[in-house]
């Protein structure tokens, strides 16, 4: 085989290679805009420069308590300028962060504790009490946090509080890059609904390739003021600690999503962006108009963690917020696909637009590739906006793998694409629209049903609040709709109003048999359980696969 020119004498060296990490980009921020506000939380201020320092603290701290390449620190932590340091810190120090989601119980969290190998622990004073018990018996260093803007009961569990534990560290701590990209930089848990959850692994590439993405799909400008309303267990904070000091921007921190002080922080900060669920836009949509008094600026917002309805797309419009439609999962580093919004949209009417948005769309730049395919046979399905296939990804905003779980990454990976579950169409303009997941189709007489079309449907009424529909058995038809909805404070609705406000919009056979009215269950990323419901009406669905 001939040499080429291009092969020769032209070899990686540290002058013309880094391994990406998103590190990086905190040194950048320190750098260059030292004395920009980097956080603000409750009364406290601080610097690029103040956190740059404080994370090199930390992760030489954590290098005396052991942590090294691939080692598991765990953190259980609210929204907190705590949380996003560590984000920094231990991967600095070579580990690997391990955010837990605060709302498990402890049987759950000693679980991944065990399974993620953890070395260290730092963790809320707040959550002590379930934290106690997760880690009775297992050789941790626990770390407290002591967060000001806390008043509630705990104790603290630990040999070190955090505050002097960064006291001990080096500010001029001499941090290295991973030798390696594809090295570990977090371990996050999927919620398991049978049997234990699956630990997702993710690379300093991918990170710093997901922070970017971000950053360019949102059009996110320099210094942008960010509100912490994402919980920062929850994918990384859909990467978007990292995004944010890319932009030298403005952390503003949030213990609690409640609607009125969302909205005081947005006035008070000038906070231009910040992402939730469907039900936190929800709950900012159904907020007082009083609580909008004094914000005259522009608002961006990330809407995803579930298929959002249409008329909570164009009510957060109508409050002046510009939404933007994400989607992703754990894989996936959170957000990996946007629906990209085009210019002539805005001529649209409200209701056109919000369908257009309301599709999940396109992939990331930084990402390789995402589309619809036949599970079987691995083929594109027509992009007729009928034919159902299954989601799929590929590139670099895609984990690693399932750790210790070979047979799951395997069967992830199928055919060289990552496989999402859930199911959706491919609109003639190359636009991804989902239309459930697989376990969440309802088929009723053989005709596949549609659980978000039907949740689209309801969601319209100016009653409903929330609502999930699922599968319930039925003699006749083998299953049919039933859909669980909560209410508007104060608003009082009948079974016979919404069948008959959904016959107005659908096809008989997909409106709801039943209709059950109280409180929808959710989990802590506001994602509603549906496989609660399903074992309440002994749906035959009601098995996850």
């Amino acid at each position: 085989m001939s040499t080429s020119p291009f092969d020769t004498g032209l070899d990686r060296n540290a002058a013309n290679f880094a391994p990406l990490t998103p590190i990086s980009f905190l040194a950048w921020a320190a750098d260059v805009y030292p004395e920009r506000i980097s956080g603000i939380h409750g009364e406290r201020r601080f610097t690029w420069r103040e956190t740059y320092q404080r994370c090199r603290r930390l992760a030489s701290a954590l290098r005396r308590l052991g942590v090294e390449r691939n080692t598991t620190v765990a953190v259980m932590l609210a929204n907190t300028p705590e949380m996003c340091e560590a984000h920094f810190a231990i991967p600095m120090a070579g580990g690997v962060i391990n955010t837990l989601n605060t709302r498990l119980d402890a049987a759950a969290l000693a679980f991944m504790l065990r399974h993620g190998e953890a070395k260290v622990l730092i963790t809320d004073r707040s959550f002590s009490p379930v934290m106690a018990e997760a880690a009775a018996g297992i050789q941790l260093h626990i770390v407290d946090v002591d967060d000001p803007e806390y008043e509630g009961p705990g104790k603290r569990l630990g040999q070190w509080e955090y505050e002097a534990l960064l006291a001990s560290g080096d500010p001029d701590f001499a941090w290295q890059a991973p030798a390696d990209e594809w090295d570990a930089i977090a371990l996050s848990y999927t919620s398991g609904t049978t049997g234990d959850p699956k630990g997702v692994v993710t690379h300093h590439r991918g990170a710093y390739l997901a922070a970017v993405g971000n950053a360019l799909a949102w059009d996110m400008p320099s210094f942008a003021v960010y509100l912490w309303s994402v919980p920062l267990f929850h994918c990384n904070g859909w990467c978007h600690a990292w995004a944010v000091a890319a932009k030298a921007g403005t952390n503003v921190y949030l213990r609690k999503v409640e609607p009125a002080a969302m909205l005081e922080l947005i006035r008070l900060h000038r906070v231009t962006h910040f992402g939730g669920a469907p039900i936190v836009h929800t709950m900012l949509l159904n907020a007082p108009d009083s609580c909008y008094s004094g914000i005259h600026h522009a608002v961006h917002g990330y809407i995803a963690g579930a298929a959002p309805p249409l008329a909570v797309i164009e009510g957060m419009e109508r409050r002046g917020f510009r939404i933007t439609h994400i989607y992703g999962l754990t894989e996936t580093y959170g957000p990996a696909t946007i629906c990209a919004k085009h210019p002539q949209w805005d001529e649209l009417p409200n209701l056109e637009r919000a369908r257009l948005n309301g599709r999940q769309g396109v992939r990331f730049s930084t990402q390789e590739g995402m589309t619809v395919l036949d599970p079987e046979t691995m083929q594109p399905v027509p992009a007729d906006a009928e034919t159902i296939g299954e989601v799929m990804y590929r590139g670099n905003l895609t984990m690693k793998g399932y750790l210790k779980n070979p047979v799951a990454t395997e069967q992830a990976f199928a055919g060289g694409w990552f496989h999402t579950g859930d199911l959706g169409v491919l609109h003639p303009d190359g636009y991804v629209k989902i239309k459930d997941r697989s376990k969440d189709i309802i088929i009723s007489g053989g005709e596949n049903i549609s659980s978000l079309e039907v949740e689209d449907a309801i969601h319209r009424h100016e009653k409903v609040l929330a609502c999930a529909v699922v599968a319930q058995p039925d003699k006749k038809w083998g299953e049919s709709p039933v859909a669980f909805v909560e209410l508007k404070a104060a608003a009082e609705a009948t079974e016979e109003e919404l069948i008959a406000h959904c016959r107005e919009q659908l096809a008989h056979f997909k409106c709801p048999k039943r209709v059950i009215f109280g409180a929808v269950p959710r989990t802590a990323t506001g994602k509603i359980q549906k496989y609660v419901l399903r074992e309440r009406v002994r749906s035959t669905a009601a098995i996850d696969v």
